[in-house]
C-alpha cells in the first residue's frame, strides 16, 4: 500500500522515497492522495505524487470497493452522490460516511482529484491542447477545469504545463503517448505473457513484449497499444477517434492489467470476460480463445487498416443477445447460454 507523508510545517503531501526529510512529528500519513488533498495539502514539486497509483486499502468494505468502481467508470462525472447511493442502494450521507472513515475523503473529494491527477499528467506528458486535456480528463468545462486545478495543485492549467520538465514530454509516433503509473511490485514480463497466451484472435495482440488490442468508443473504433516504461510505469500510446472521456479508457486498461497490484490481468470489459468465462468453461481455455476468434470475426465490427493481425472489435453484448452462434460454430447450449447473458442489460 502506498502511504503518502503530508508535511504540516509546509502544507505538502510526498510519494514514498521522496528526498524530502521532514521532523517525524511533522508528519502525517494517508493511504491516498486524495485525502491528503481533502486535509489541505498540496502536492510536492519534487516528487510529483499525482503520477503515483493510489489504489484503496484491501480493509475497505465491498461497498466502499463498489462506489470507487463506480466512480472510476465515470458516475460522477455527470450525476452526483446522491445518484451514485442510489446506484448502491445506500443514502449519500451513509456512502459519504463510509468514504471517510475508509479513505479518508468523500466520494465527489475522490472523483475530482482523480480527474485533476489525469490532467496534471495529460499536461506534462502530451502535447494536447488545455481545452482537449479538460474534455479528456472528464471535466464538464473549462471554467470547472480551471478552477479544481487551481484548487488541487494551487495553479492553473497553462501555469502547470509551463513547469513539466524536458524529460515528462514522450514523443508520439501517432496516437497519443502517455505514463501509466504501476503500484510495485509490478512484473510486465509475466503480464504480458498471461496476456499472449489468451489473446483474442483479431482483437488482440503480443509481439515483442508490446500489448495491443481495438477497443470500441462509442461507436468509434480504436487502438491500444501498452509496453514497458520505467520502473514506476508502462507506456500506453492510444489511437482513438477523439480524446473526450479519455479518462475511463485509461483507467479501464489499468484495471485490465492490474497495475494498482490488487489483481492480475483481466478481460478489457465484464461482458467480454462474461463470455469468455462461459466459453472456458465448456470447452477450456484454448477453445474459448479459438472461438473468441470467430465470434469477433462473424459478429464483430471490421476495423481496416491495422496491422499485428487486428481486424475487428470483440462484438457488443447487443450485437450477440439475437446472434446466429450456432452458426458461427458454437454448440447450441453454449450459444444459449452466452444470448442469455448477453440479453440481461445489464453491460451498459
Amino acid at each position: 500500500m502506498t502511504m503518502f507523508s503530508a508535511v504540516v510545517t509546509t502544507g505538502i503531501y510526498c510519494r514514498p522515497g521522496c528526498g524530502a526529510r521532514p521532523l517525524a512529528e511533522n508528519v502525517r500519513t494517508f493511504e491516498m492522495a486524495a485525502a491528503a488533498e481533502a486535509a489541505g495539502f498540496r502536492a510536492c514539486l519534487r516528487c510529483r505524487p499525482y503520477r503515483v497509483a493510489s489504489p484503496v486499502g484491501a480493509d475497505a468494505p465491498e461497498l466502499v470497493c463498489q462506489a470507487v468502481q463506480l466512480i472510476i467508470g465515470g458516475v460522477l462525472d455527470e450525476g452526483n452522490e446522491a445518484a451514485l447511493g442510489e446506484r448502491l442502494a445506500v443514502s449519500p450521507r451513509h456512502l459519504r460516511r463510509l468514504f471517510r472513515d475508509h479513505l479518508g475523503v468523500t466520494p465527489d473529494q475522490l472523483a475530482r482529484s482523480r480527474r485533476a491527477h489525469f490532467a496534471r499528467r495529460m499536461l506534462d506528458d502530451t502535447e494536447l491542447s488545455v481545452a482537449d486535456v479538460a474534455f479528456a480528463s472528464g471535466f464538464g468545462s473549462l471554467r470547472q477545469f480551471n478552477r479544481e486545478m487551481r484548487e488541487v495543485f494551487c495553479a492553473s492549467p497553462r501555469e502547470l504545463r509551463g513547469r513539466r520538465r524536458r524529460s515528462d514530454r514522450l514523443a508520439a509516433d501517432g496516437g497519443l503517448a502517455m505514463r501509466l503509473p504501476v503500484q510495485q511490485p509490478f512484473d510486465w514480463d509475466k503480464v504480458v505473457a498471461g496476456l499472449a497466451e489468451g489473446a483474442v484472435p483479431g482483437v488482440e495482440s503480443v509481439e515483442g513484449r508490446v500489448y495491443r488490442r481495438t477497443i470500441g468508443l462509442d461507436g468509434g473504433p480504436g487502438m491500444l497499444e501498452v509496453h514497458a516504461g520505467g520502473e514506476d510505469h508502462l507506456v500506453l500510446r492510444a489511437h482513438l477517434p477523439y480524446w473526450e472521456g479519455l479518462i475511463h479508457v485509461v483507467e479501464r486498461v489499468g484495471l485490465m492489467l492490474g497495475v494498482d497490484g490488487q489483481g492480475g490481468p483481466v478481460s478489457w470489459g465484464p461482458f467480454e470476460g462474461t463470455v469468455r468465462a462461459v466459453l472456458s468453461a465448456d470447452g477450456g481455455s484454448t477453445w474459448a480463445r479459438e472461438q473468441l476468434g470467430a465470434i469477433a470475426r462473424n459478429f464483430g465490427q471490421p476495423v481496416p487498416g491495422l496491422t499485428h493481425g487486428l481486424t475487428h472489435l470483440f462484438p457488443s453484448a447487443e450485437a450477440l443477445a439475437s446472434a446466429d452462434l450456432v452458426a458461427a460454430g458454437l454448440p447450441e447450449p453454449t450459444a444459449d447460454t452466452i444470448r442469455a447473458c448477453a440479453a440481461t442489460g445489464r453491460w451498459t
